[in-house]
């Protein structure tokens, strides 16, 4: 007998699984692609100690920035750390363990962990703090940063679409980090737009197959908010 993967909502999604002291995997980018409705469901549920694997830390009171203001998030590991105050805050003030990552490795590693690479030399990073503590090599006269790949107890994912078998569509740049998430974790719960019965989307246009995905939940609402809007004045 099959186990269905679809649950009714976020928060019922995360029981069970989450607890004190994992390390999870947000999508995103930005404050496009993220899962909003697990980060409100994760924030509700009280848990803490977190170490959190996401580009950046969302905005003040958006996105992974609530984790933040919650002080659940213990560590963050990720690549963009800017537009968020509180982040700062607590960065500078020794409230948050921060491990910094160049954007392209930080992709790396997370793809590499979900393809069962332990890690991989890049010359990125090489001869500043990034590789202090790391092992490195000289291959013909340029040196190579050993970085290793990472993987989560729990991946939340944002797509646009999904079927109930857990096969998922990303919609443009919100496709972003989470495919390769998806792939990085035990227990990977991806949330959607529109989730429709199997057979309905288009083989060929499957970003993650639903193997990867253990459930998977139609979100309630979205704000898809923008992070900087910038514009300029029409020429004509």
């Amino acid at each position: 007998m099959s186990v269905s993967k679809v649950f009714p909502d976020a928060a019922s999604a995360l029981k069970g699984v989450v607890r004190d002291g994992i390390t999870i995997m947000s999508g995103g980018f930005g404050l496009c692609g993220i899962p909003e409705n697990l980060i409100l469901a994760l924030r509700d549920s009280g848990v803490k100690g977190l170490t959190v694997v996401s580009n950046n830390a969302g905005v003040d009171g958006f996105g992974l920035g609530i984790l933040l203001k919650t002080r659940q998030i213990k560590k963050m590991i990720s690549s963009y750390v800017g537009e968020n105050q509180e982040f700062e805050r607590q960065y500078l003030s020794g409230e948050l363990e921060l491990e910094f990552n160049p954007q392209g490795t930080l992709a790396e590693r997370i793809r590499a962990g979900g393809a069962g690479i332990y890690g991989f030399y890049t010359r990125t990073g090489a001869g500043t703090l990034v590789a202090e503590g790391k092992e490195s090599r000289v291959v013909n006269g340029d040196t190579y940063v050993l970085e290793t790949g990472l993987v989560a107890d729990i991946s939340m994912v944002k797509a646009w679409k999904g079927d109930t078998e857990g096969n998922l569509i990303y919609r443009k740049t919100a496709r972003n980090f989470n495919p390769m998430m998806a792939t990085a974790s035990s227990m990977t719960i991806a949330e959607v737009e529109e989730l429709v019965e199997p057979g309905q989307l288009e083989p060929d246009q499957i970003h993650t197959p639903g193997i990867f995905v253990k459930r998977i939940v139609r979100g309630a609402s979205y704000e898809k908010r923008i992070e900087n809007r910038t514009v300029r004045k029409r020429t004509a």
